[in-house]
């Protein structure tokens, strides 16, 4: 990954440079006490990062975890964690050296036998930590501050992978935690990060609270990026679930909370209107809309079905709905690489170009296979752009001949549901629509979308040899150029075997107090917001 990621969340105000304090002094709450109410884009409902796939459990994770590298402002892995490490033997040994007076907030040293087994846990479910365990013999401790990478063949991009920012983001927790199998939340949210957990005040589905971590000690070279010293500017942070976009929004505009991670669409005139506030998108790369299948069951199971529901697929129509009418908020043709990106290319795009009518689709529909089978799609109704796009899909899909059973949902369901990988009939699914970072899609190591290697990807679970081979040859490749070749032959294998449907590139404003404007200047943006 080399881009910017659009991760935005509330935990991005929380961490100081050191260019100076932010001049919300004392927010809500008791005199002399600073407190951060956010409305999170999603209900908080998976806590364990690993276990989860959702940006808001990533979100939630970067409060409370560290990680051992950090992304700098040029997007260059930086000393997190560790101070620093050491490559011997033509890049087949690495030696990672922990920093000293790292702690648990139960108190615990932080041990490379907790890194170790949460770089093993980690690893199990992220795409870029399989590629580094595939090139892996063994990670041990050969100290309690030495993490000891010995390798098949050289991985330079190690750091890189530790560093990443996306969901399955690799951070570091006890190793009585760690040792579970990932598939199997942790019991406790326990790290080593900025914050605590603050369990017993948790209200499923309404409220989440994270507390100073007063142990905490900083880098200390200056914030940038995820990397550098993170200095905690507020005691305490409220995450507020406030599904109705209505509610978010008066609560906004009375200052009864001060930030609201995603606004609705329908809202954003009327913010970019309120006296107080700033309404503005953060990140140049934006969010990628997709249309996931299940390809482990019929009719998904089938690439040839589709092919036929890309082929009918109208990327206009998911960008209206997920950010409105002026174009400046989205960008259509997008393929399955970030535009501007090496890997990016326009290999394949008449598909996208011209989208079948519903008279064609159904005929084609029925050329391909499809027999009326009944197709699960899971629509989430309290995530606002999700909503939206997921009512595109499912009246695209009604109009060319689906047999459609729309089940609608919170949020916190469609994300536990999703991970079920048995057929609709014993609780799985078929179709769901969601987004994920444009700077996940840059390259083939942070685009998990893009995976072919069946019940070991993420959910959708495709199998394609062809793309996996491809991505393996692209963590080979000794240049750039040879990188871009293997992004249009993967864009065209991707055209024909569909592990996903991209649905428009969107850049989707947040809103928050005037007041804090200041602050978003001068912090180290913890996940990646950039001010444009």
């Amino acid at each position: 990954m080399r881009r910017r990621s659009l991760v935005a969340s509330g935990a991005t105000a929380l961490l100081g440079s050191a260019l100076g304090r932010p001049r919300l002094a004392a927010a809500q709450g008791a005199p002399g006490r600073r407190i951060l109410r956010f409305v999170p884009q999603a209900d908080l409902a998976l806590l364990d990062p690993i276990h989860s796939v959702a940006f808001v459990s990533r979100n939630h994770a970067l409060m409370v975890y560290d990680t051992l590298y950090g992304w700098d402002s040029n997007l260059r892995a930086q000393p997190q964690m560790v101070e620093g490490h050491r490559v011997e033997q033509d890049g087949k040994l690495w030696l990672l050296r922990l920093r000293e007076g790292l702690r648990f907030h139960d108190g615990e040293p932080v041990r490379a036998q907790d890194c170790v087994a949460s770089i093993k846990r980690w690893g199990q479910r992220d795409g870029f930590g399989q590629a580094l365990m595939a090139a892996t013999d063994e990670v041990d401790a050969a100290d309690d501050r030495t993490i000891r990478f010995r390798l098949k063949k050289p991985f330079p991009l190690l750091p890189d992978a530790l560093a990443k920012v996306g969901t399955h983001v690799a951070v570091m927790m006890p190793e009585r935690h760690a040792s579970l199998p990932s598939s199997q939340p942790v019991p406790e949210m326990i790290g080593s990060g900025p914050f605590r957990y603050v369990a017993e005040e948790r209200l499923a589905g309404a409220r989440n609270v994270y507390a100073k971590n007063e142990a905490y000690v900083p880098r200390s070279e200056p914030a940038s990026y995820l990397s550098g010293g993170k200095v905690v500017h507020f005691d305490r942070v409220e995450w507020l679930t406030l599904p109705d976009a209505a509610t978010a929004s008066a609560a906004l505009q009375r200052g009864e909370v001060d930030w609201w991670e995603l606004p609705a669409v329908d809202v954003v005139p009327q913010l970019r209107r309120a006296r107080g506030l700033k309404v503005e998108a953060l990140d140049p790369q934006g969010a990628v809309g997709f249309f996931r299948p299940n390809s482990l069951h019929p009719p998904f199971d089938n690439p040839a079905i589709r092919r036929v529901i890309m082929r009918s697929v109208n990327q206009r129509d998911f960008m209206i709905a997920a950010a409105g009418e002026d174009q400046r908020n989205w960008h259509v043709p997008y393929g399955f690489f970030l535009p501007g990106s090496a890997m990016a290319s326009e290999e394949g795009f008449d598909i996208l170009r011209n989208p079948l009518d519903a008279a064609a689709a159904r005929r084609e529909l029925e050329t391909a296979g499809y027999k009326g089978e009944k197709v699960t799609f899971l629509a989430a109704t309290d995530f606002p752009v999700i909503n939206a796009m997921s009512e595109v899909a499912g009246d695209l899909m009604r109009r060319i001949g689906i047999n459609l059973d729309y089940v609608a949902a919170d949020w916190g369901s469609v994300v536990r549901r999703i991970l079920n990988q048995d057929p609709p009939d014993r609780g799985g699914w078929n179709a769901t629509v969601s987004w994920t970072a444009g700077s996940a899609q840059a390259n083939p190591a942070g685009n998990l979308l893009i995976r072919g290697h069946g019940r070991n990807a993420i959910f959708g679970w495709p199998t394609s040899p062809d793309l996996e081979a491809q991505r393996n040859a692209w963590f080979d490749a000794p240049d750039d150029a040879t990188r871009a070749a293997l992004g249009r032959q993967m864009q065209r294998q991707a055209f024909q075997d569909v592990p996903y449907v991209p649905l428009g590139q969107f850049f989707q404003p947040t809103a928050y107090r005037a007041d804090l404007d200041g602050m978003l200047k001068g912090i180290a943006l913890f996940y990646g917001i950039r001010r444009v």
